[in-house]
């Protein structure tokens, strides 16, 4: 049963929502306003926020906005008709969880809904594991004598590679400089920015990210640096940006080469003087946060003439670390996979307790391009299709081996009883998918560029593959 808050200026619509979550067993507010709406949630909280986007004073946009300010972990499902698909798009980029179409479905809204309320859980589920992991490793790392842990939340890894990384973050958590992380998709860089705040003394302070690459220019422009009453047309009320909303706490800054070169000026600015003027002010605001920054591109790259300014580049290469690719850990394949077989057993449903040795090669074998990330994607498919305690080559039909030197792979052989090609097919679609939703941070709109494809096809396939973004 989750608290669920509905904001919408058509009585009817309200009433009938209101009533179809009832029946569901859920407890339900109703406001006729997005300021109603927002004085309820202030006042009560909710789960879930469900508003219409076109509505009179306040539209279901800036109610998001507040949404996402006032109250992070509460998610937002925002409704809107065919001819404002383009402001559905605006919303999921400023943080709405998933969007309806008017007319809908009660099964169609159901299905949503209840989708939503579980992808919050499991995500309280895993805050409460890893704040339970981070005492329990602070616990051994004492009464060990150990200074280099052999894990931090859900950083994984025993081979030598990883050790350094482990010992590099226990090094760089305890200063307050500026920290720049390199490494390939899917290697890990976020969880090792939060390993750093969360090892330092600004520990108790506020993790702030932000995905430069997911955002425009002048959207990145409000988001980091906060706007003014009247900057821009829309701009309705003040509003704190990140670096502010980080204040005591780290910003961590991902894509960071992805910034446009107007922002990146300001961003320099600010990392010198540790001040900002918000979008549209004059007021000189001093912050206090610490700078960690990521990207995909090594540093020979980032200056290699691309639009990344030398200066920045250095303000931000104070402390670098470089992510080592899976390809070159492949002694943590073993642990990776107990690890996520563990992790994600319950979601699956599956009775997998155990991998066959086939598997363990083929796991060593693929090149692994999406790195870690790919690997939980491949585990999860696997786990779904199995059957039996034991994982087997046969549940991996969309595994693609890299064998020798050289770029030659090998995909699933055609046995003298055929194969199932659509079955193959479809879980490589699957697969690249998630990667892609992964790679956009659950924001669907890249996620179809990435693909190459319409929104309007890319939420076709989520719904067909029953993937929840």
């Amino acid at each position: 049963m989750a608290q669920i808050l509905i904001i919408d200026d058509h009585d009817s619509m309200r009433e009938g929502l209101e009533l179809l979550l009832r029946r569901r067993g859920h407890r339900t507010l109703a406001a006729e306003s997005g300021a109603r709406g927002l004085e309820f949630l202030a006042e009560h909280g909710a789960d879930l926020v469900i508003t219409d986007l076109k509505m009179a004073r306040m539209d279901g946009i800036e109610v998001l906005r507040i949404v996402r300010e006032q109250s992070p972990e509460t998610e937002v499902l925002v409704m809107t008709a065919y001819g404002t698909i383009e402001k559905a798009v605006e919303a999921m980029k400023l943080g709405a969880a998933d969007f309806l179409t008017k007319p809908f479905s009660s099964e169609e809204f159901a299905v949503k809904v209840e989708r939503l309320i579980k992808s919050r859980e499991e995500r309280e589920r895993l805050r409460r594991e890893n704040r339970s992991l981070r005492v329990e490793n602070t616990y051994l790392r004492e009464g060990l004598g150990e200074s280099t842990p052999a894990r931090y939340s859900e950083i994984i890894g025993e081979s030598e590679a990883m050790k350094s990384v482990f010992r590099w973050i226990d090094r760089v958590s305890r200063s307050d400089s500026t920290v720049m992380i390199y490494g390939e998709s899917g290697t890990g860089k976020e969880l090792v920015a939060r390993a750093i705040h969360a090892s330092s003394p600004r520990s108790s302070g506020p993790f702030i990210r932000v995905n430069c690459g997911a955002l425009s220019d002048g959207l990145l422009d409000s988001e980091l640096f906060g706007h003014e009453k009247g900057a821009f047309t829309g701009a309705e009320r003040r509003r704190r940006g990140r670096f502010e909303l980080a204040n005591g706490g780290t910003l961590f800054l991902d894509e960071i080469a992805t910034v446009a070169p107007a922002t990146q000026i300001r961003l320099l600015r600010v990392l010198q003087e540790r001040e900002l003027e918000r979008v549209g002010g004059e007021e000189t605001i001093p912050v206090d946060v610490r700078i960690v920054a990521a990207t995909n591109q090594p540093p020979e790259e980032l200056l290699g003439g691309n639009g990344f300014r030398e200066d920045l580049f250095y303000r931000l290469h104070v402390v670098p670390l470089t992510l080592p690719p899976l390809r070159d850990r492949l002694d943590d394949i073993p642990v990776l996979t107990r690890h996520f077989i563990e992790k994600l057993r319950d979601r699956t449903c599956s009775g997998v307790r155990e991998v066959s040795e086939g598997v363990m090669e083929a796991l060593r074998n693929y090149g692994w391009p999406g790195n870690v990330r790919e690997l939980e994607n491949v585990l999860e498919r696997a786990l779904v299709l199995a059957e039996g305690h034991c994982l087997g080559v046969e549940d991996l039909p969309q595994l693609q081996a890299r064998a020798g030197n050289g770029d030659r792979r090998v995909g699933p052989e055609l046995s003298p009883e055929g194969m199932d090609l659509n079955q193959v097919v479809e879980g490589m679609e699957e697969r690249l998918l998630r990667e892609a939703l992964k790679q956009a941070d659950g924001v669907k709109a890249e996620a179809a560029r990435l693909l190459g494809l319409k929104p309007s096809a890319l939420y076709y396939k989520l719904e067909k593959y029953g993937i929840d973004a």
